[in-house]
C-alpha cells in the first residue's frame, strides 16, 4: 500500500470506521462549540456569578492534562480502543446535564474539573483508534486521512456558535446545555457497536515500555512547545471583541465576521497542510505554522483597523490548521508504545493553553493594555519556533 498514490478522501469513504469517526466528530464539534462561548454568559445570567469569578472558570482546564494522561494510560491497557471513547462520552453527557441543572456558583467549576475534563478524552481516544487503523493498514496519505477526519470537528466549530447563539436566545441557556449533553452522547451513535482493537507493534514489549516515563520526554517537550504557540488564542477570543467594540468601534456584524473567518480558513487549509507535511515533513510544517502564528499575533498587536485584524486571523488560521492536522499524529509518533496516552496528553494541551493564555491575558491587559497585550503571545510563539527548529534538526540527525 505504501507504493500507491492514494486519495485520503477515498480511504475515508471506503472505511466504515473512518466514516463513523468523521460523523462522530462533526456531532461533537457542533455540540461543544454551541455551548462553550455561552458558558460565561450562563454563569453571569443564570447563577448571578460576578464577572471576575466567571472569568476564572477556564482555570478548571488545568485538570485536562491529568485526565487526558489517566484516560490515555487506561486506554493503552484496554484491548478495545473505543471502550474509553464511549466511557468519556457518557461522562461528558452526564457532566453537561449536571451543568444545565446547576444552582450554585461552585457547581460548574467542580463539574468542569471532574467530569468535562474527562469527557475531553473521547476525541483523543477516537484519534488513537485512527492511529491503530493506520498502523494496521499503512498508507502514504496518513496525514491527509487524519486531516480529513479532523475537518469534521472544525466544521462543527463553524456551525456550532451560530446554532448556539440562536438556540440559547430562543430556548434559554439551560436548554442549550441540555442540547450539548445530547450531542456529546450522540457522538457514539455513528460508531454503533464497532470495535477497534488496540494495535501493538510486533516484537515490542509494550507492557514494560509503557511503564517507562522517560520514553515520554519527546512527547512532553513537543506538547509544551505547542502550548507556547497556542496561548494567544484565549487572549484573542477574550479581548479582541472588546478591542473592536470599544477602541475601533466596529459593528456587531463586522466583529462576527472577524472572529468567524479563522475557523473557515482553518477548514480550507487542513488538507493543504497535510499534503505539505507528507512532502516536506510534519515538524517542518509545524514550524511554518508557528511562524504564521507569530505573524498573526504581531498583526493583532500592531493593528489600528479591522483590516489588520482580518490579516491576523488569516495568519492564525495557518497555525491552527497545522495543530489540527498534524499535532496529534506527531504526538503519536513520538510515543508509539502508547498512542492513547499520546493522544490524551496532546489534546489536553489545548485547554491547558487556554487556561495559561487566559491568565497571561488578564495580567497583560492590565499591564500594557490593548492591543499591545498580543506582543506577549508573539514572544511565546517565537520561543516555540526556535524549539520546533531544534526538534526538527534532532529528528533529521
Amino acid at each position: 500500500m505504501l507504493d500507491r498514490s492514494e486519495s485520503a478522501l477515498g480511504i475515508v469513504l471506503r472505511s466504515r470506521f473512518y466514516r463513523s469517526a468523521f460523523l462522530s466528530l462533526l456531532i461533537a464539534g457542533v455540540g461543544l462549540s454551541a455551548a462553550t462561548p455561552q458558558l460565561t454568559l450562563f454563569l453571569v445570567r443564570e447563577l448571578h456569578t460576578p464577572l471576575p469569578v466567571a472569568g476564572l472558570y477556564y482555570v478548571t482546564n488545568l485538570a485536562a492534562p491529568v485526565a487526558g494522561f489517566l484516560v490515555g494510560r487506561w486506554s493503552d491497557r484496554t484491548q478495545d480502543r473505543l471502550l474509553w471513547f464511549r466511557i468519556c462520552s457518557v461522562i461528558g453527557a452526564a457532566g453537561w446535564l449536571a451543568m444545565a441543572s446547576a444552582t450554585a456558583v461552585w457547581m460548574p467549576f467542580v463539574i468542569s474539573a471532574l467530569a468535562l475534563s474527562v469527557a475531553g478524552g473521547s476525541m483523543a481516544q477516537l484519534f488513537a483508534a485512527c492511529r491503530d487503523e493506520l498502523s494496521r493498514h499503512p498508507t502514504r496519505a496518513e496525514n491527509r486521512v487524519v486531516a480529513t477526519i479532523r475537518m469534521a470537528f472544525t466544521t462543527g466549530w463553524i456551525l456550532g456558535p451560530v446554532f448556539g447563539s440562536w438556540f440559547g436566545g430562543v430556548f434559554g441557556l439551560r436548554t442549550l446545555l441540555v442540547a450539548t449533553a445530547v450531542c456529546v452522547f450522540a457522538q457514539m451513535i455513528p460508531l454503533g457497536r464497532q470495535r477497534v482493537e488496540r494495535y501493538d507493534e510486533p516484537g515490542r514489549e509494550a507492557s514494560s515500555e509503557r511503564r517507562r516515563i522517560d520514553h515520554m520526554m519527546p512527547l512532553l517537550v513537543f506538547t509544551a512547545v505547542c502550548v507556547l504557540a497556542m496561548t494567544g488564542d484565549t487572549i484573542k477570543f477574550g479581548y479582541l471583541p472588546i478591542y473592536m467594540a470599544e477602541e475601533l468601534h466596529v459593528s456587531d456584524s463586522m466583529r462576527g465576521a472577524v472572529i468567524g473567518i479563522q475557523p473557515l480558513l482553518e477548514l480550507l487549509l487542513l488538507p493543504v497542510v497535510a499534503r505539505l507535511a507528507d512532502r516536506y515533513g510534519a515538524i517542518r510544517a509545524m514550524t511554518a505554522g508557528a511562524v504564521l502564528g507569530l505573524a498573526g499575533n504581531l498583526a493583532y498587536a500592531l493593528s489600528t483597523s479591522v483590516v489588520g485584524l482580518f490579516v491576523g486571523q488569516a495568519l492564525t488560521a495557518g497555525l491552527w490548521a497545522c495543530v489540527g492536522a498534524l499535532g496529534v499524529s506527531i504526538a503519536q509518533r513520538l510515543y508509539p508504545e502508547g498512542v492513547g496516552t499520546a493522544s490524551g496528553i496532546f489534546l489536553s494541551a489545548i485547554p491547558l493553553g487556554s487556561a495559561i493564555g487566559g491568565t497571561i491575558g488578564g495580567i497583560g491587559v492590565a499591564a500594557i493594555g490593548l492591543p499591545h497585550v498580543f506582543f506577549i503571545p508573539a514572544c511565546l510563539t517565537a520561543l516555540a519556533i526556535v524549539a520546533f527548529v531544534v526538534l526538527g534538526n534532532r529528528e533529521n540527525s
